[in-house]
């Protein structure tokens, strides 16, 4: 009997402390699941702001462009309310700054953990492992805290390191015998605390405390009275994100220094500072940042990949460092990590972020803690825009999140009006208050301003704005689905309104700045915004292809047809736009094969599915006649090209600016196929007809006067004439294109061969050379047109006598350009008996 009760008593306690276990476990898990599910959807639950707009995990609210709050039928969390979002009761947050012993606190301050243990130690939520970088800052102001003045105020984006930082400097300045005070100035109650605190720590009477708690003096008079009494110290007053709460507390000193961190750029109160911007770290001091929390997990070139992926933002650098660090069921390398990010963004990075203890998991997250998440650390200031009734500044950052991390010119987001088209959201309501939102994100370090240096002093500079990439990432991610295509139409608008009409040299600059960002936008559009979108992308890749940047170009039009394929299909329209410029791009780019395996493939769908007559069809067939010529292959470059004009003659009619952009190109292919008398019956008519419906300014008629000047050459027309036919195309691409383009060197090409013939040897060299330095340089050593014109620079210099390099030339660039374009090639033909002649000499 005793022995069955003493079973039943052990089973009973195994069980009760099973249940214990159990319930524990529970209550963690199930509080940390709720904290997580808060932190990555952002629900604030049903916190409101004064407006009484619901918060939002991208923004203060779920807005749209002109700052409306919509509505949103999940605002409230399984987590219940969450008080730091729209200025809620930050009492409920806990230990979120610190300071020495106020003996006058009260009993609730302390059971709420509003009560501060010390000013003598800095407050660093996620210290580096090891503090890397920065050295000259650092340097700086460690010299800076042995000399008493003006306050230094330290600036930079959240997640930057302000606070790492200054704790570097705290740190070597208690080292070398200065008192060290450290006070949090995150919110006015906080901030009074810890400045009271460093009075006390002073010597300040408890009397003297005690009136000031009561507001029966002055406290800061109190706190920089005894601050004047003492002598060699550092005051770091940390995350003075408000600064107008420091009105009265931020003074200069002849006794000590003061160092203020912020996120706040600009602010009345540091008119009398000195401001030192903290910006990203270097890229080998960002992939140490991985190693030392996770060594051996990589080679420096995987950390380095990795630290540029998270931007080389100390925040990102750590969190990903600490999550590799503390993986417990799987061990990954940075590779892994890398890919990873990739697809789950800051809901990874926050993963390396500290939680919470067990018994406080169910309480609301610190402002600390958020700080200390990717996905978070942003909001907190847009938060707080909203709540000073600037929801515009959310907006307007959304907007930024469409396109890429580049620079962007600020006369994007000026002097545009709304599209005819837009919604009422995206009218002027919210452009009204643009101006002042930016100023708002520019002071609060989330974006930064800029200059961009054109490649010429001529060129001037581009001012310009620049987001993080994540923070782009993070905000961008937070944009509700159903807000998503209004962001993006506003976003194509204004990149559109932004291009050039026409590429110019004037132009090329700018055109620079904003390919990143169509780029970028492409990479977010949904079905919804791919029509405009796939406009934009063709139509800035004919830009980019203008301005001579071929390679831009195909990346651009590629993307485009990748894009507008996985959302249209194959066979719509603008996926074969996308493609056809693709592969007309593909050639000017030198790779031949590829050009005509795109074409073909392009012109065979626009047959089948809009007609062979369809001046679509009949524009890719006229971009397939150029690379079969190219090829070597000109009879059936000429069957491609007639096919063209006939149709486009029927279709388009003779002057159109296709049909003569065909008639140009057939010039070039009937000179160098022999075709003598058409070619010059066809040329003179075809400039005429340019010149009268396009003008002599136009592409198509630089066109002509080219194909028409190269045809000559083979011709025995005066010398004369064909000097004046190659001076006026020269003429006409430099006047549309500038000195430095691909096309401009091919009319330099022509006038040497023309001034040859004339028998100016020296000044043929010459221009000669500068064609083939100017191919050399902007299509590379490589490109099929590079190698001829060493072959044609050859025949300059064996024209000039130097016989000796010519021959070098040849033998080290003939073979290449005979596999290029053929033995049957006129200008590889004249080559290879050069050399012949050479060799027997």
């Amino acid at each position: 009997m005793d022995a069955a009760l003493a079973t039943v008593a052990v089973t009973a306690g195994t069980t009760l402390v099973t249940l214990t276990v159990t319930a524990v476990w529970q209550r963690a898990r199930t509080g940390a699941t709720t904290l997580a599910r808060r932190l990555r959807h952002g629900r604030a639950a049903d916190a409101t702001g004064p407006s009484g707009s619901a918060s939002h995990p991208s923004g203060s609210a779920s807005r749209h462009l002109d700052g409306r709050a919509a509505a949103d039928p999940e605002s409230v969390s399984e987590a219940g309310p969450e008080p730091f979002r729209h200025g809620g009761p930050r009492h409920v947050y806990r230990d979120h700054s610190h300071a020495s012993g106020d003996p006058f606190a009260h009993s609730s301050d302390r059971e709420t953990d509003l009560w501060q243990e010390s000013v003598r130690t800095p407050r660093v939520e996620s210290p580096p492992r090891v503090f890397r970088g920065r050295e000259e800052l650092r340097a700086a102001l460690t010299a800076a805290a042995h000399i008493p003045g003006t306050p230094h105020v330290l600036h930079g984006m959240g997640g930057s390191g302000k606070t790492a930082l200054a704790a570097e400097i705290f740190r070597a300045a208690e080292a070398a015998g200065l008192t060290g005070l450290w006070v949090v100035a995150a919110d006015r109650a906080g901030l009074r605390r810890g400045m009271l605190a460093v009075a006390a720590e002073l010597g300040a009477e408890p009397a003297d405390l005690k009136a000031a708690h009561d507001g029966r003096m002055a406290a800061a008079d109190l706190v920089w009275r005894h601050l004047a009494r003492a002598e060699r110290w550092l005051l770091v007053i940390d995350k003075a994100d408000h600064p107008e709460l420091l009105d009265g507390w931020l003074r200069s000193s002849r006794t000590g220094a003061v160092l203020v961190t912020t996120r706040r750029a600009r602010a009345p109160q540091w008119q009398n500072a000195t401001l030192h911007r903290l910006d990203v770290l270097p890229p080998e001091d960002a992939a140490r940042v991985i190693t030392d929390f996770a060594p051996g997990r990589g080679t420096p070139q995987d950390a380095l990949d990795l630290a540029n992926r998270l931007g080389r933002l100390p925040l990102a650098l750590r969190l990903a460092g600490s999550y590799l660090e503390r993986q417990a069921l799987e061990t990954w390398s940075l590779n892994d990590y890398r890919a990873r990010f990739e697809r789950d963004g800051t809901e990874l990075a926050d993963q390396g972020a500290e939680l919470p203890f067990i018994e406080d998991a169910g309480a609301p997250a610190t402002e600390g803690e958020l700080r200390q998440r990717l996905s978070w650390t942003w909001q907190i200031t847009l938060d707080d825009l909203d709540d000073r009734g600037l929801p515009e500044a959310t907006t307007l950052l959304r907007l930024l999140s469409c396109w890429s991390q580049a620079p962007v010119p600020r006369a994007v987001l000026s002097g545009h009006h709304p599209a005819p088209d837009a919604e009422p959201a995206t009218g002027e309501r919210f452009w009204d208050r643009a101006e002042t939102a930016l100023r708002a994100l520019l002071d609060n370090s989330l974006v930064s301003a800029h200059s961009y240096a054109g490649p010429s002093p001529q060129a001037g500079t581009t001012p310009c704005l620049q987001v993080h990439g994540l923070v782009l990432e993070s905000v961008h991610a937070g944009i509700e689905p159903d807000e998503r295509p209004e962001y993006l139409r506003t976003a194509v608008h204004l990149l559109g309104a932004a291009l050039p009409g026409e590429a110019s040299p004037a132009d090329f600059p700018r055109l620079r700045l904003l390919v990143p960002h169509v780029a970028a936008l492409l990479h977010h559009v949904d079905p919804a915004t791919c029509p405009q979108a796939a406009a934009l992308g063709v139509r800035t890749a004919q830009l980019v292809c203008e301005a001579g940047d071929y390679r831009g170009a195909v990346e651009l039009a590629t993307l485009t047809g990748d894009v507008s394929e996985r959302l249209r299909g194959p066979d719509h329209p603008d996926t074969m736009a996308a493609r056809h410029h693709q592969g007309d791009y593909l050639r000017r780019l030198g790779a031949y094969h590829a050009a005509e395996h795109v074409l073909r493939r392009v012109h065979a769908r626009r047959a089948a599915t809009l007609g062979t007559r369809r001046h679509e069809t009949l524009e890719t067939a006229a971009a397939l006649s150029s690379t079969l010529f190219l090829m070597g292959r000109s009879e059936e470059s000429l069957t491609w090209i007639r096919r063209a004009i006939d149709g486009q003659r029927r279709t388009l009619g003779n002057d159109h600016a296709e049909t003569l952009r065909s008639r140009a190109y057939a010039l070039e292919f009937l000179a160098h196929a022999g075709r003598t008398e058409t070619f010059l019956r066809d040329g003179p008519a075809t400039i005429a007809d340019a010149e009268h419906s396009l003008g002599a300014d136009h592409v198509v008629t630089a066109i002509a006067y080219s194909n028409y000047a190269y045809g000559l050459l083979r011709t025995d027309t005066p010398k004369d004439v064909k000097l004046a036919a190659a001076e006026r195309a020269l003429q006409a691409r430099v006047h549309l294109y500038g000195e430095g383009h691909p096309l401009v060197h091919s009319a330099k090409l022509v006038l040497s061969w023309a001034r040859s013939q004339a028998g100016d040897h020296m000044s043929a060299l010459a221009l000669m050379r500068e064609a083939l330095d100017g191919r050399e340089r902007f299509l590379g050593a490589s490109h099929p047109l590079t190698v001829k014109a060493r072959v044609l620079y050859a025949e300059r210099l064996s024209e000039a006598g130097d016989t000796g390099q010519a021959a070098r030339l040849l033998q080290d660039n003939l073979p290449q350009a005979e596999a290029l374009y053929g033995p049957h090639d006129l200008d590889v033909q004249r080559a290879t008996e050069l050399q012949r002649r050479l060799t027997a000499r």
